[in-house]
């Protein structure tokens, strides 16, 4: 939100410069962003759009609000919370990542094969091959076309990595005999799955994400690299950070080089080939390692978030009870 009111006071989403067009923030003078970062409802210029007014109406309510409560903790985006502190308004408290609250491990009693999802199986069998899994997911909303889903097929497919992929049945298709070709080092799950549990899964190594946010704070607290494909809303400017600021993935190469554009078979499988497998891979792997550790002590007693939220308690009740004294 912070970010979106200053790309409107800072003129990046009116100004002339062309689309794909780096400028920085007035406010916030590390972070540089385009007007394709923001989704068209921001970029408008008609002010009467239902979009534009929504939008409005959420940044309106955010300035007049006590506060915001985030998903995210102090150590992974210390510049920015330290500034936003300081200088926004109204204040920010990191009390998460929340994915952490209260999540245990499923175990299954006796090893019970039956038991397992079979994707919990197939998991546990690369792990005994000593393979490292890619999981590839673009959340429930993502609406990706058929043409951009076969090149997603085709780049999986030639990247030679292992990969559990997560489509979503009732509107995706896959190019005839894909799943056969596929099955000594793929699998294609239809079905509900537990994402939490596939990313703390010791095989998987990397995520093919679309960058929403409770996505990439489950991955970074499970410490695994991201292979940022960002689709709409604020995923975009999510793979952003990921890539520039807390350097824990890399995005796809799309063909023309804008943040939007259409991303070719060969783009994904450079990419994904980079992350898995090559030095850059191995240098995001060890940061996001590191702050998964961050995240875990964040959140235990005496940690940031622990104490931010602590904190965030003492002085709502404290101004309620000079409320009501007033």
């Amino acid at each position: 939100t912070s970010l979106c009111m200053e790309a409107r006071s800072s003129k990046i989403l009116s100004g002339p410069q062309p689309d794909h067009e780096l400028v920085e923030l007035t406010r916030f003078p590390w972070i540089r962003l385009c007007k394709e970062d923001f989704d068209f409802e921001y970029r408008n210029p008609d002010p009467n759009t239902p979009g534009f007014v929504f939008n409005m109406k959420i940044i309106e309510s955010t300035r007049e609000s006590y506060g915001i409560l985030v998903n995210s903790f102090y150590e992974l985006e210390t510049t920015v919370v330290d500034y936003v502190s300081k200088e926004c308004s109204p204040k920010s408290w990191c009390v998460g990542p929340l994915c952490l609250a209260e999540w245990t491990r499923k175990v299954y009693e006796g090893g019970d094969e039956k038991e397992k999802p079979r994707w919990v199986t197939w998991l546990d069998q690369r792990l005994e091959e000593k393979s490292s899994v890619l999981y590839a997911a673009f959340g429930s909303q993502a609406e990706i076309s058929r043409e951009q889903l076969e090149e997603i097929a085709k780049g999986l497919e030639e990247s030679k990595v292992s990969f559990l992929w997560v489509i979503r049945k009732e509107e995706w298709g896959l190019p005839d005999g894909y799943e056969e070709r596929v099955k000594d080092r793929g699998i294609v799950i239809r079905e509900w799955v537990d994402q939490r549990e596939i990313l703390m899964h010791e095989s998987v190594e990397g995520f093919l994400s679309h960058c929403g946010w409770n996505s990439v704070m489950e991955s970074v607290t499970a410490g695994v690299p991201i292979v940022g494909w960002p689709i709409m809303a604020e995923q975009i400017l999510n793979a952003r950070m990921v890539e520039e600021e807390v350097k824990v993935g890399l995005r796809v190469e799309t063909c023309d080089g804008s943040v939007r554009g259409f991303v070719k078979r060969e783009g994904l499988k450079k990419t994904v080939k980079e992350v898995m497998e090559g030095v850059k891979g191995k240098k995001l792997r060890e940061k996001v390692r590191e702050l998964a550790e961050m995240a875990k002590l964040a959140t235990q007693e005496g940690g940031s978030s622990c104490s931010t939220l602590n904190s965030l308690l003492h002085q709502t009740c404290a101004a309620s009870h000079k409320n009501q004294i007033s």
